[in-house]
């Protein structure tokens, strides 16, 4: 025992430590608080503000677009030499591909543990080395990462002038504009035409005047040259030869002389066989609000404050429209504003909190004094929180915001125990300076011991190798700081305004809770009941868990609508873009946007960005007015579906972090493409009948009729067949030409339309001997292909998509399985899931691997403190009594377990065992000078108010996100409020009355050997 006091009165003397040197440095002390509060408010006006914290997607992408190319030759000419390439690229997992008409997206996947920046720059040097057609774009590699979300994009219109015009006031007087507002990382323009020079054949003065399509492409392409032949001695000198080709205008370009076919033909010029003129070169749709616009799109440096740049852009765009240059720059979206709302919003929600906290400390303490020396540690704490991360270099976002949040209950625990255990000190042994500093040091240990296993929850958040990583470590970092912060706040200032506020302070008595004591004394001597009612309560809570639907985060942020329409990939470019644009006439009479923004095509400015689609697909991004419905904006938009009856019309919210998987997706691997078409037939059918699947679709399904042109190689060359065709019936791009002083681009195109296979079989085709028609030459065999090809590590699968309710994943994933247990798939073909499921999968796995490195850091910590293995272990009983209350709750508010739900049970890991330790730390106390029985009573007794207290502070403290809008992206939800609340609620009142019966079973020789002794005793006494 002697030793025991020694080792406790050790540990108990260096906690008092900081607060003596409180009170014999209290000029000091008012300093720092001052300096304290004083940096945190210059923190946070310093610290740069923005939606999410900087987060690598261990992704790279590779967006070609080659226009005018099907699937499949996209597939052989860019798809897999770029698969090949990047096959040896190191760190990489997996590769997968889509490819379609005229683009193909390769995605490359590295561990999560790979530097990207790094990954990069493997990726452009293995691309770099390819020979890839020339008449596609140049892949364009795109590593993804937070920072390309746009931290504003605008609109720009022009009064009736020339379009050229218009271009060139842009890019030399707008846009470098936007580009010197400081903090700004990329400007984008989206929309714009670029101009080009088109020769149009007539094929008829083609012939007549016995002219090739292959001569004129050689004519062009050899025009704009410049050519090295060396050095030669000219003149004694040695100089260099070079010969240089130069085009100017278009009289130039028409005016040039084509190859005689036979002597002394009369001279034939390029216009004489061409109609030559420029175009806008625009393919696609590009609008906003029903007109035809350019969009600016920017991004932010990752050190800028979204706000602050924000703001200047808006300076900008202002600035612009007062003008009178006939310009007219809208904001269609600014990422300050959303930044801002946030901002408040979390705000607004740690005031209540720390409001209903105070509140809570009020009604317990009766005494205005203490209440405001225990509020105190709230701005002290913040302030602390926000200096220590502007040091750390992590900005105000979304969530450090959401930590801040979380953690404003549990900000006054330290406080609250330190305060309560001076009020009841000071009522027994009288006011004195002494008393002050001895009642901190008894609850010292213990509030240290619970902030530290609350941290040390947050600690193997590092571990996490997922997409959650990113986004927990700045969430964990401020629950850590400001915790740690809270104790230190504790340990010095609370007990030094409390010797100074409450000196002549009346203090209210403190009555032993009798009732709650003849509960926990019958409880005591009858163990076995209580034991087995929390055993009960635990099976139960547990079996309910299975039942409850597990989904994945969702994106509740309603801010946009996105909506798109897609035709089948055999319905002419020309009927998509009509039909789009009448349902985009359709959905301007709705009502509650604030900007629709109409896109049709790829473009090169989007596969800059990855951004490359479907061809047949038109995708509308409508931003809602504030306190819009985005609900009814989809009812009505769904309303219209009826006048597109060939169309697939999707609408659902978005937010601009895009949102969660929504699908559950299989995939079809095997080497027999026959086998898999047919096993993915009966996999559509048999999820299609699935309760919850709103849509299930196949890239199988989406097939168009190829036309293949077997060439009789006794009668021509495939090769030179094949280039006349690809010039007769595409736009063939020659080159670049310096027109009117304009770096331009060159196309031929012969206005060939074939509308029937008819029209294939005419077409005349230039051999050896003659001009033929096709059809003499060549066999035209009709075949149906898919549009949409998919590999995943150079071998082609089907992927089959079901969407679904993320809320209830788990429930229609289990439905789904059961469909598919009935599939007999064909040999050598593998199904794998992924999707959301996939996703689920991973985060929950991560969550759970945290927690249980969590449990077995708190075990260490409470270890260390009591030094001891078995008292931790009536602690730790905390947690499985914290999860009835979680689950039950869960229940109640019918909120589906989701990462974020996992989160809050993380945390409870470190809050609920806060009570367990200060009442076990007070027994421990106890039992110096008492038995087990009397200190377990005695404690309990006198541990009861704090306990209740902190809790329920706690407790109220996070009642406000139980009713906020949840921000996307956000990690701070109602699932995690109802967790938190619903755990910490029923740990407590259980750690009242189980706990104490679980630490007596832990001991119950010694105690049942006392309390004999006891007996025996005071049968000698009697």
């Amino acid at each position: 025992m002697t030793k025991q006091r020694t080792e406790m009165g050790g540990n108990v003397h260096f906690m008092k430590y900081l607060t003596k040197w409180a009170f014999r440095n209290k000029a000091a002390l008012i300093v720092m608080t001052i300096l304290t509060l004083g940096l945190g408010i210059g923190s946070y006006f310093a610290l740069p503000m923005e939606l999410m914290p900087e987060a690598d997607n261990p992704q790279v992408a590779v967006a070609t677009i080659g226009q005018g190319y099907n699937s499949q030759t996209m597939t052989q000419e860019v798809t897999e030499p770029i698969e090949n390439a990047v096959a040896t690229v190191k760190g990489k997992t997996d590769v997968f591909s889509t490819t379609g008409d005229g683009y193909s997206q390769v995605t490359v996947s590295f561990d999560s543990k790979t530097d990207m920046k790094e990954a990069k720059k493997h990726v452009e040097d293995a691309i770099n080395n390819l020979k890839l057609p020339d008449t596609v774009s140049k892949p364009n590699i795109i590593q993804y990462d937070t920072s390309m979300i746009p931290v504003a994009e605008l609109s720009i219109a022009f009064d009736e002038s020339s379009k050229e015009a218009n271009l060139q006031k842009l890019e030399k007087e707008i846009l470098p504009k936007f580009e010197s507002v400081n903090g700004v990382g990329n400007v984008t323009l989206y929309g714009k035409e670029n101009p080009v020079v088109e020769v149009r054949l007539n094929l008829k003065k083609l012939s007549a005047k016995q002219q090739s399509i292959n001569s004129i492409m050689s004519l062009l392409q050899g025009q704009n040259l410049s050519v090295s032949l060396g050095d030669k001695n000219i003149d004694g000198q040695m100089s260099n030869l070079k010969v240089v080709g130069k085009i100017t205008s278009l009289d130039e370009l028409g005016d040039l002389l084509l190859p005689s076919t036979m002597p002394n033909a009369p001279a034939v010029h390029l216009k004489d066989v061409a109609d030559i003129q420029r175009e806008n070169g625009q393919e696609g749709i590009s609008r906003v609000n029903g007109k035809d616009a350019m969009a600016i799109s920017i991004t932010k440096e990752s050190n800028a404050s979204a706000v602050t740049v924000g703001k200047d852009i808006k300076k900008v765009a202002d600035e612009i429209n007062k003008s009178d240059d006939g310009v007219h720059a809208e904001i269609l979206f600014s990422s300050s504003n959303m930044v801002i709302d946030s901002v408040n919003s979390m705000l607004r929600e740690v005031l209540l909190g720390a409001l209903f906290a105070t509140i809570v400390i009020v009604l317990f303490l009766r005494n205005i004094r203490s209440t405001l020396i225990t509020v105190v540690s709230i701005p002290l704490s913040l302030g602390l929180t926000l200096l220590l991360l502007w040091r750390s270099g992590i900005t105000l976002n979304m969530l450090t915001l959401g930590g801040v949040a979380v953690a404003v209950g549990r900000l006054v625990d330290d406080s609250i125990v330190v305060v309560e255990n001076i009020f009841r000190k000071t009522q027994k042994e009288g006011f004195s300076k002494e008393t002050v500093i001895k009642a901190t040091g008894e609850v010292a240990k213990a509030i240290t011991s619970s902030t530290l296993t609350t941290i040390a929850v947050f600690l193997p958040m590092g571990l996490i190798q997922s997409s959650l990583k990113a986004f927990l470590l700045p969430f964990a970092l401020t629950v850590t700081y400001s915790l740690l912060a809270s104790l230190l706040v504790a340990l010095t200032v609370v007990p030094l305004m409390s010797f100074r506020l409450l000196k002549k302070s009346k203090l209210p008595e403190h009555k032993a809770p009798k009732r709650y004591m003849n509960i926990l004394k019958w409880n005591l001597n009858h163990k076995w009941i209580p034991v087995l009612f929390a055993m009960i309560m635990f099976v139960g809570s547990i079996t309910l868990y299975t039942l409850l639907p597990k989904g994945s985060i969702s994106a509740d942020d309603a801010t946009m609508v996105s909506v798109t329409m897609t035709y089948p990939s055999d319905t002419p470019i020309s009927k998509v873009q009509d039909k789009g644009l009448a349902f985009e006439d359709k959905l301007l009479k709705l009502k509650g946007y604030q900007s629709i923004i109409t896109q049709q095509g790829n473009s090169e400015e989007q596969a800059k960005w990855g951004q490359v689609s479907n061809p047949t697909e038109t995708t509308f991004t409508v931003i809602l007015k504030d306190n819009a419905n985005a609900d009814h904006f989809i009812k009505d938009v769904n309303a219209m579906k009826k006048d597109f009856p060939n169309a697939d019309i999707q609408a659902s919210t978005a937010s601009f972090m895009g949102s969660s998987q929504t699908a559950i997706t299989y995939d079809l691997e095997g080497p027999d493409r026959e086998k898999l078409l047919e096993a993915s037939d009966e996999m559509v059918k048999l999820i299609d009948g699935t309760n919850g699947v709103k849509k299930v679709s196949s890239n199988a399904e989406e097939k168009k009729p190829v036309y293949q042109l077997i060439v009789d190689p006794t009668k021509a060359n495939t090769g030179q067949i094949a280039m006349q065709l690809n010039g007769l019936l595409n736009k063939t791009p020659i080159g670049n030409m310096t027109i009117d002083g304009k770096e331009t681009s060159v196309v031929m195109d012969t206005d060939l339309n074939p509308a029937t296979k008819n029209d294939l079989d005419k077409i005349q085709i230039a051999t050896q001997t003659a001009m033929v028609p096709l059809s003499t030459i060549a066999k035209i065999e009709k075949v149906t292909q898919s549009s949409t090809v998919l590999h995943k590590n150079g071998k082609e699968y089907i992927r089959i998509s079901a969407e679904i309710n993320p809320k209830k994943l788990s429930v229609i994933s289990a439905d789904i399985d059961k469909q598919l247990d009935k599939l007999k798939l064909p040999k050598n073909v593998k199904l794998v899931k992924g999707g959301a499921v996939e996703q689920q999968a991973s985060d929950f796995a991560d969550l759970g691997l945290v927690m249980v490195i969590s449990i077995g850091l708190v075990y260490l910590i409470m270890v260390l403190t009591f030094r001891t293995l078995r008292t931790p272990i009536a602690i730790l009983m905390t947690l499985p009594l914290a999860s009835i209350g979680a689950i039950l709750g869960l229940v109640i508010s019918r909120v589906s377990v989701d990462p974020t739900a996992l989160l809050g049970a993380l945390m409870l890991i470190g809050i609920v065992v806060t009570n367990a330790i200060v009442l076990i730390d007070k027994i421990k106390q106890n039992e110096e000078h008492m038995s087990i029985r009397e200190s377990i009573v005695e404690a309990a007794a006198t541990r009861t108010r704090p306990i209740n207290m902190t809790a329920v502070a706690t407790i109220c403290a996070m009642l406000p996100l139980l009713f906020t809008h949840a921000e996307a992206g956000s990690l701070v939800s109602k699932g995690l409020a109802v967790v938190v609340i619903g755990g910490l609620a029923v740990a407590t009142v259980l750690t009242l009355f189980i706990v104490p019966v679980f630490y007596e079973l832990l001991y119950f020789k010694k105690s049942k050997k006392q309390r004999n002794a006891a007996k025996i005793e005071s049968t000698h006494s009697a």
